[in-house]
């Protein structure tokens, strides 16, 4: 493990992969860690992963006692600029009401990590990048990647950075899954934890809308079988259709109907034809072809699919309780009334394993018609009450204000 060059800056956060830079009264840190073949990550399916990047972000300082450390862990489509300008689409960074100074993860109190999952497209090791057995693009060959599998990525990235402890780790919907596994297989390491909107493991019908996606992905000719960076093609609309399937689920009805209804888009009335005539559909079209922009197709598809295999009792004779025994963190559970692709029974479910090893749990139901991304939207109620969580667990860590 690498130590501490000074406070505020651990030894593998600077270096030739790093930038820095200051952006909304944050101090930004821009980095890419290299492991090498001496360093390989041991992945659930019986791959070892070598070499591999990760690429992440940092905000604040490290105080003198490398007690501050709050990790953010990213949502199926998400990346590792949190709170910094997207470099790919010059738009701000995803959590902006929750990270920054004065925020309830206050930039000026801790020093916050975001990083891009294994599998990902930007800047970690993923399905894109050069499988170094061939000189070509991994594609389908990439191994198949697991929750478990990005949790221990992450974990040797704090090795690498000199953390050991964390105070909180925090994330909605798949960074709720994230939140989970560190709390379960590393709750040695872990003060506090926040999981949002999420479940212990993905529903069949949460598998289902994935197949959805996959499908309109593979179904596209310029997939070719996974191998389109090869062929100088890429399957757009097939991505694009994937994302506009999934964005519904990220909605409620209610938000739809207040947002669109059935008003036309640019016009007096319906053509009798297939171009978008509603204001929803051309939401929809313009979520699916920005979202080409940026996100890979096969990453897509890895990324999914470690969300359905997540089944975090499945290593604990299918009790949940039994992941999260001997437990000394302590947990705030957040869940929305109008979310149904992680409703709230899915979030007590989590609160009643907790309860049942007499963990620390706090648990919160959030009134709202924004759906499952009202985690990421302006949801004052969610802010006050992780800002009470997570000032009070400062407290009981001595992290002074």
């Amino acid at each position: 493990m690498n130590t501490i060059e000074k406070a505020g800056r651990p030894e593998g956060a600077g270096g030739p992969h790093s930038t820095e830079f200051e952006e909304a009264g944050i101090r930004v840190r821009r980095a890419l860690a290299t492991f090498g073949p001496d360093e390989p990550l041991a992945l659930d399916c019986g791959v070892k992963l070598s070499p591999f990047t990760i690429s992440y972000e940092t905000y604040g300082e490290l105080n003198a006692a490398k007690s501050n450390v709050v990790l953010i862990c990213h949502a199926l489509t998400g990346d590792q600029y949190a709170a910094s300008t997207q470099p790919l689409t010059g738009k701000p960074g995803w959590w902006p009401h929750m990270v920054g100074p004065g925020r309830p993860i206050d930039t000026n109190r801790f020093f916050v990590i975001c990083q891009n999952v294994i599998g990902g497209c930007m800047g970690t090791t993923g399905p894109r990048d050069t499988d170094p057995a061939t000189g070509r693009p991994y594609g389908l060959n990439f191994p198949v990647i697991t929750i478990a599998d990005m949790v221990r990525a992450q974990a040797m990235l704090l090795d690498k950075l000199g953390i050991g402890e964390i105070f909180c780790v925090i994330g909605g919907s798949m960074g709720g899954m994230q939140v989970l596994q560190w709390a379960s297989a590393y709750s040695e390491r872990v003060f506090s934890a926040i999981p949002i909107a999420t479940a212990a493991r993905h529903s069949a019908q949460n598998i289902a809308f994935h197949e959805v996606g996959r499908q309109a992905i593979m179904a596209d000719p310029e997939w070719k079988q996974g191998a389109y960076l090869a062929h100088g093609t890429n399957p757009a609309k097939g991505l694009a259709v994937a994302r506009m399937a999934a964005h519904i689920t990220y909605l409620s009805e209610a938000a739809l109907h207040r947002k669109f209804g059935r008003n036309l888009q640019d016009r007096d009335s319906i053509t009798y034809g297939f171009d978008a005539d509603f204001q929803i559909e051309s939401y929809l079209r313009h979520q699916g072809s920005t979202f080409v922009d940026r996100f890979d197709a096969n990453s897509y598809l890895y990324i999914t699919r470690a969300m359905d295999y997540f089944d975090l009792a499945a290593d604990f004779d299918g009790v949940l309780a039994n992941a999260f025994r001997g437990t000394k963190s302590r947990f705030c559970v957040v869940s929305f009334t109008s979310d149904w692709l992680f409703p709230t029974s899915d979030n007590r479910q989590i609160v009643h394993a907790l309860n049942a090893v007499a963990a620390k749990v706090s648990f919160v139901e959030i009134k709202t018609d924004k759906g499952h991304d009202a985690f990421l939207l302006d949801e004052p109620e969610m802010f006050s009450t992780l800002r009470g969580f997570i000032d009070s667990a400062a407290r009981a860590r001595g992290i002074g204000a």
